[in-house]
């Protein structure tokens, strides 16, 4: 990862036309995926990342490491930490020579190998991509902190699709939709009065979800009409939406139950806000 820093902040400050690597395939050609959740291999017990596929309603497990797995799921669970990690100083790298993180494309699979590149921008030529070779691990955990478009090869979808794996455990947060829930205790029942129906809480949303309406704090009731009782149902059931079908989301917030209507596809990017140690902010 530090070479990785040292690499983005060489073709930073470089001239335009000084490229790590070009994708091995054509950005146009790659699949948008949402970043669901990390998982585990029931077998040999490797790290996953779980993104889910909105065109197929599938969920992919890719392997990453196990530094990058807790990078992913200190990002995904807001964990704050008294300075900040490795990931955390590339973003903010990134950021300081007057670049932004605009995607990140898993573009390859070779000889049992996953390759990524990042796609950074600079404040003055937006329109000219800057190129660096990556690890898929980092450049995910990096996308998770950034909010930046993930983009999968179609043979590299094809060849995890179906993978089998494992979640960490009830409480890990899992999201879809833009909508990133954990498991609902009688703790945040009893603070946030809950009603007694099963469901999860929703620690964040972004993009349509919150546009609809979802804000952290609400509940989800229910998917398609089936409540989920653990953030990984709340997965499965939006992957069992059907194709070209919105997902429809009942939910409950500050005492009032509403129905939406949200659509499948990968929510647009924003990113997620490092809080600084003593501003924590509200927990949910």
């Amino acid at each position: 990862m530090r070479t990785l820093i040292l690499s983005i902040a060489l073709l930073l400050t470089a001239s335009a036309t000084l490229q790590a690597r070009e994708p091995m395939e054509d950005p146009d050609d790659l699949v948008a995926v949402e970043l669901a959740t990390v998982g585990v291999d029931p077998m040999s017990g490797t790290p996953l990342v779980i993104l889910r596929e909105p065109g197929s309603g599938d969920v992919v497990p890719i392997s990453i490491g196990p530094e990058e797995a807790l990078a992913i799921i200190r990002a995904l669970e807001s964990i704050q930490t008294p300075r900040p990690m490795t990931h955390d100083t590339a973003v903010e790298v990134i950021s300081a020579l007057g670049g932004t993180l605009n995607r990140i494309m898993v573009d390859a699979l070779i000889d049992n190998t996953y390759h990524g590149v990042l796609d950074i921008r600079r404040d003055g030529d937006p329109d000219t991509p800057v190129y660096v070779d990556t690890r898929p691990s980092d450049a995910l955990a990096l996308a998770v902190r950034t909010g930046a478009t993930i983009l999968v090869a179609p043979e590299v979808l094809q060849a995890t699709r179906g993978r089998d794996f494992e979640g960490l455990g009830d409480d890990q947060s899992v999201t879809a939709l833009g909508i990133t829930v954990g498991m609902l205790s009688d703790e945040i029942r009893g603070d946030l009065d809950f009603p007694d129906d099963p469901g999860v809480v929703v620690n964040r949303a972004v993009g349509q979800a919150q546009e609809a309406g979802i804000e952290p704090g609400s509940m989800i009731l229910s998917v398609n009409g089936e409540a989920p009782t653990t953030p990984l149902e709340f997965l499965e059931l939006v992957q069992q939406t059907e194709s070209d079908e919105p997902a429809v989301i009942r939910f409950w917030y500050d005492g009032e139950e509403r129905t939406i209507e949200l659509d499948t596809d990968v929510p647009a990017p924003e990113p997620r806000r490092r809080t600084a140690p003593g501003d924590m902010g509200p927990t949910v």
